[in-house]
């Protein structure tokens, strides 16, 4: 037979298990994930959330329990999304978010990292993401960034270990840090949703947080929230947010939105989050479910391609699951 010659030999790289895992480019890690989780004033035991697999919403007692599940899990990084009982458009009530940060750190200290979401969303009758103008065909930037302020100095106060703004109000990075280190609270680390866009992906979440807009003067978040198709928009807003003192800068979503996470990381030295959202997950949950895809596997896929995008930490509702599914070579 005549002898071939190959021009390459790129096939060896692939040859074996074990040689796949030293020319690897991507070292996923469980101590890199963050597990949200949901707490909601209104309910007496646990929900689970539709369309999303494994999570539920969790009262004031269920959520410790919740959370010593995940800590034996290997889960040790968490993000918080406390729910109100009551909405309203003003004078806004944080107490019962106080007070589930006090419980989970006073069961856990700091065998966790703790953060909070900080947004109005989950607070407002209209159920947008700040204070509206009188006639609700405006979302008002000062006054809500004044009042996030407020509530993170609260959570601050209660212990949390970061605090996560949310609403993609102008300036209020820069406010929270100066007023967290005016009262003494500057080891209290900031994880910026710098780069958040309007998107179709967050519907089940909404559900777990009773966080959708309303019908009124103002019916979606598309004013405040970024453009899909505006790249320049996302770096320049997570550039800012450094430099006003954000510690970590977030993109969601994540796996639509890998080509932002890269060109976030290309600017900055800050570690970068990417948030693989409710609706990204249960588009995962739906093709396992449907025996169309290997559910690990592809939750392991999706985590490959954001680290090797760029991101330094994945925030995903299946973080409980990495540790096992990581050390099992699921992918």
């Amino acid at each position: 037979m005549e002898k071939i010659s190959y021009p390459g030999t790129q096939r060896r790289y692939r040859a074996s298990e074990h040689i796949r895992e030293l020319t690897s480019g991507v070292r996923l890690s469980h101590k890199a994930f963050i597990q949200p989780i949901f707490v909601d004033a209104s309910v007496n035991q646990h929900r689970y959330v539709d369309g999303l697999k494994d999570v539920r919403v969790d009262s004031f007692e269920s959520v410790i329990q919740t959370i010593h599940a995940d800590v034996e899990a290997g889960v040790t990084k968490f993000l918080l999304f406390p729910v109100p009982s009551k909405k309203s458009a003003k004078d806004f009530d944080y107490s019962f978010a106080v007070s589930v940060v006090k419980n989970i750190k006073s069961h856990f200290g700091d065998r966790i990292w703790l953060a909070s979401d900080l947004c109005l969303c989950s607070y407002t009758s209209h159920g947008h993401c700040g204070i509206l103008n009188k006639q609700e065909t405006k979302l008002l930037n000062n006054p809500t960034v004044f009042e996030l302020t407020r509530y993170a100095s609260l959570l601050a106060e209660a212990g949390v270990d970061c605090i996560a703004p949310s609403d993609m109000m102008d300036g209020r990075i820069g406010a929270i840090r100066v007023t967290l280190d005016t009262m003494g609270y500057d080891e209290v680390s900031i994880m910026s949703y710098a780069a958040k866009f309007s998107s179709q992906l967050y519907g089940p979440f909404r559900d777990a947080c009773h966080s959708a807009p309303k019908s009124g003067g103002l019916q979606n978040r598309k004013s405040y929230q970024m453009d899909a198709g505006n790249l320049n928009d996302a770096i320049a807003s997570a550039l800012r947010d450094e430099k006003e003192g954000a510690d970590i800068l977030m993109v969601k979503p994540a796996a639509l939105y890998t080509d932002v996470i890269k060109a976030v990381k290309q600017q900055t030295l800050k570690p970068v989050a990417a948030y693989h959202v409710s609706g990204e997950y249960a588009s995962v949950e739906l093709l396992a479910e449907k025996g169309l895809a290997d559910r690990a596997a592809l939750h392991l896929e999706v985590w490959t391609a954001l680290v090797r995008s760029g991101a330094d930490i994945i925030i995903s509702y299946a973080a409980r699951n990495a540790k096992q599914w990581i050390e099992e070579k699921k992918y």
